[in-house]
């Protein structure tokens, strides 16, 4: 690795890393406001002030060709995914901790693993098959049947998974026809629009404090996406994914600061076998 490529390279863990960051604080704001107000209140108002900040962004840059697709029905169908993905999520984090909640969201990699065959037509290797198994073993010890995390509440933690994944495979095909930026805009722009007709059913006006935090919930999630894309500029998404995983940590720094929420042991054994198993399945993706 040259010098120019060392440099490029550390310069995408520092902005990917920075993306993580953001992540696990926007679903912790998340969580803390949606104990004061509803969930589609509280991410309505996350992607109207995301999507209105990223408009005012690209549309100077790229004016109405920004909004130029190949394919309207899968960009309707990919906001709709992420609606349902932070509808989900932020229900179960109303019940069940942060850390735990962000390990069943890894379950991602696994989950577009095992889709990726019958819907994109990629071949499966045995040891993808094992490193799935092994993920939801990790979910499992989380869970733990008869533990206290084991209730109703924690299937919409898995639902959000499954809705991710659909949305990630989406994703996957839409680049093939469209550009990151307008798929970005669309898929906020779409849940805009979708939350809409709901939110004022919902509406509760937020106190200053509130609001405040409201708007830092919109602008983290406009950084964060901001921050991703610089990152793969900078470095092979592969290259980059094993250090996503490190959101699992600010989650539970975050969870432990904010919440006084510390993983049990099994918390911990079972974040750690997602962790394994997520990696195990990139590092086979790349050959």
């Amino acid at each position: 690795m040259t010098q120019d490529t060392k440099a490029q390279f550390l310069q995408g863990v520092l902005y990917i890393c920075g993306a993580i960051f953001l992540f696990a604080g926007s679903d912790a704001l998340s969580k803390y406001l949606a104990g004061f107000y509803a969930v589609v209140m509280v991410i309505w108002v996350r992607y109207v002030i995301h999507s209105g900040l990223m408009l005012s962004v690209l549309l100077p840059r790229h004016g109405l060709s920004i909004f130029k697709t190949c394919r309207p029905g899968l960009q309707l169908l990919r906001g709709l995914c992420m609606v349902g993905t932070n509808m989900l999520f932020i229900s179960a984090l109303r019940y069940i901790p942060l850390a735990e909640g962000t390990a069943i969201i890894y379950l991602t990699p696994l989950i577009v693993t095992v889709l990726s065959g019958p819907l994109l037509g990629e071949r499966v290797r045995p040891l993808q098959w094992f490193a799935v198994s092994l993920g939801f073993i990790g979910v499992l010890v989380i869970l733990r049947p008869g533990g206290v995390l084991f209730t109703p509440v924690s299937l919409l933690a898995v639902g959000a998974a499954f809705s991710f994944s659909f949305y990630q495979l989406i994703t996957r095909k839409l680049n093939a026809t469209d550009s990151s930026a307008t798929t970005n805009l669309l898929s906020g722009l779409v849940g805009s629009a979708a939350l809409t007709f709901v939110a004022p059913f919902f509406w509760q006006t937020p106190s200053a404090f509130h609001a405040l935090l409201l708007l830092g919930l919109g602008i983290s999630a406009l950084l964060s996406h901001l921050l991703m894309t610089e990152a793969y500029h900078h470095a092979n998404p592969a290259t980059l994914a094993p250090f996503t995983y490190g959101q699992l940590i600010f989650a539970g720094l975050i969870g432990y600061i904010m919440f006084g929420h510390i993983p049990d042991l099994y918390g911990f054994l079972g974040i750690a076998i997602i962790c394994a198993s997520g990696i195990l399945t990139l590092s086979q993706r790349r050959h």
